[in-house]
């Protein structure tokens, strides 16, 4: 988030980049797939979650992002997002 507003507002770059945002189906989807992987404790799940909602609603903002993923199935997420990159 910080990062697209930061590129956006550099003059040399915001005319040219490409903005990309890879989402989770839903805050509930996230917080089971991070509690799946049993990796993080209950304090940095819930900075993550937290952060992720912010992110999210971002996202929605117009003009911040020029295309947005969901992920809820893998392989068509892949291929979705890879077509955008390579502008096929």
């Amino acid at each position: 988030m910080e990062g697209v507003k930061q590129i956006r507002a550099h003059p040399t770059y915001s005319s040219t980049a490409r903005f990309l945002f890879l989402s989770p189906p839903s805050p509930e989807v996230l917080e089971k797939r991070l509690r799946g992987r049993a990796t993080d404790s209950e304090d940095a799940i819930q900075k993550r979650l937290t952060q992720a909602v912010k992110e999210m609603e971002y996202a929605k903002v117009e003009g911040v992002h020029d295309k947005i993923v969901v992920n809820d199935d893998l392989d068509r997420a892949y291929e979705e997002a890879r077509k955008w990159i390579l502008q096929e």
